[in-house]
């Protein structure tokens, strides 16, 4: 039963943001697809009747996706509703009856992380989760380490660890989905991928905005426990982790656990924090907050492969770009050409907003032989409507039951247990310019051998 395909779809928070913006274009896409064919039961507190969830899905499609007609026409064939409140037994009887002879239901969490526990608990006790159903789980899992055990502890009550996916969207965009083929069916990248060839690794995800309205949200939440102890994890494991010895999930995901072992806790004087200057104004934001809107961390992985190669994660709000790059930064060539100003070799790889792989290399300056002129042989791709989106991809993997983007339990754990300490020193948070790249304090405390690489719009 563990590989059979849900014959239900269950998303709390039906009426809210997420499913507004993400889910319904998604669930359109996977009709399209034929990856849809299941009842699609909404689940939200919002006094509303199955025809206005109706109204407002066709609203999102027609506001953040393309509507076709014929796409949409089944999925409002598919779609259900309940009303109520989440904390309320007979919210979860009339999800009963909506879900009928449905045996392997997929719950899909799209709601605050606050009412997990209570969602899971009460799925379980009313008899909306048999033994065959499964739960996906929206970021973030936890707040910190304890909280994480916590909630896994619940989840582990009501479902197996094998039927349980806790989402992380950016896992399904294509380039990070498509990394370890990259790494691992091409002979070049595995000819200097470790500590022998590559002298540093940077990633850095960039947005050219701010907090966009959710400022209470993000008050409670800061940049490391947002984007860092996630994403940018995953970003990383696939790129330091070893070949899987099979291709099944369990396999890769095995390998990136590994990573995460060899991992030493991060402390204080791993991390600047930052916070742009007028975050204190937003609303929501309490005046005092010393959340960071910023943040650099330097990590270290004590492993065979990559022992010495410091590698940096940067990730904040209102730089100068948006955009998520990764920069690989070769140690030094030896050179006969003295006196040639030499640039180390790199590779780039950006996972957004367009997708591009660059190798940084030296040629003689054509206007100028006595000149060495630093290049970049660049493939690259701009994404099409036709390419699935990364919602797309992980809600479609979670129906049929496969887990390979998901993160395990051992997994989530690790992770926090790097970023934990890090976490309650409470380390101080330095101001910065709107549009700049952080305080200046990073240059001070955390700068990568030949300095910090910015992207550049394309």
């Amino acid at each position: 039963m563990k590989n059979q395909p849900s014959d239900a779809f269950v998303f709390f928070g039906a009426t809210g943001d997420l499913a507004y913006k993400k889910i319904f274009p998604s669930l359109q896409a996977m009709i399209k697809r034929g990856n849809l064919n299941v009842p699609v039961i909404g689940v939200a507190k919002a006094g509303w009747n199955l025809e206005q969830l109706k109204a407002r899905a066709k609203d999102s499609l027609e506001k953040h996706s393309t509507l076709d007609p014929q796409a949409w026409e089944k999925l409002s064939s598919l779609l259900r509703y309940v009303d109520g409140d989440y904390n309320d037994d007979s919210t979860y009887a009339a999800l009963r009856k909506e879900l009928g002879s449905a045996v392997r239901p997929a719950h899909y969490l799209a709601i605050p992380p606050l009412l997990f526990g209570l969602v899971i608990e009460k799925l379980a006790s009313s008899g909306c989760a048999p033994e065959t159903a499964r739960v996906v789980v929206e970021k973030p899992f936890g707040t910190d380490l304890e909280s994480a055990k916590k909630l896994n502890v619940i989840l582990l009550k009501a479902f197996e660890e094998d039927r349980v996916f806790r989402i992380d969207h950016y896992l399904g965009k294509p380039v990070v989905h498509n990394m370890l083929f990259f790494r691992f069916s091409n002979i070049i990248p595995e000819s200097f991928w470790n500590r022998e060839y590559i002298e540093s690794i940077q990633i850095t995800m960039a947005e050219d905005f701010g907090v966009q309205g959710r400022g209470s949200f993000y008050d409670k939440t800061g940049t490391v426990r947002d984007v860092m102890e996630n994403h940018l994890f995953q970003l990383l494991t696939n790129i330091l982790m070893e070949p899987p010895a099979r291709l099944d999930s369990e396999s890769i995901r095995d390998e990136k656990v590994k990573v995460l072992k060899s991992m030493p806790e991060l402390s204080a004087k791993n991390i600047v924090r930052g916070q742009f200057k007028g975050y204190l104004q937003e609303p929501g934001v309490a005046p005092d907050s010393t959340t960071e809107t910023f943040a650099v961390i330097k990590l270290e992985v004590d492993s065979w492969r990559w022992k010495g190669v410091p590698i940096y994660l940067r990730a904040g709000k209102n730089l100068p770009v948006e955009c998520t790059e990764i920069l690989i930064r070769l140690k030094p060539a030896p050179s006969m050409y003295t006196g040639f100003e030499m640039r180390q070799n790199c590779l780039r790889l950006r996972i957004s907003p367009q997708v591009t792989i660059a190798m940084g290399m030296n040629v003689i300056n054509p206007a100028n032989e006595k000149e060495s002129n630093p290049v970049e042989l660049i493939a690259s791709h701009q994404p099409s409507a036709e390419e699935m989106t990364p919602y797309e991809r992980v809600l479609s993997d979670a129906l049929k039951g496969d887990q390979t983007l998901f993160a395990r339990e051992d997994y989530v754990e690790e992770a926090w247990r790097i970023v934990d300490p890090m976490i309650k020193a409470n380390t101080p948070v330095y101001q910065y310019d709107v549009h700049s790249w952080g305080p200046a304090e990073v240059d001070k405390f955390i700068l990568p051998q030949g300095g910090w690489h910015n992207p550049v719009a394309a």
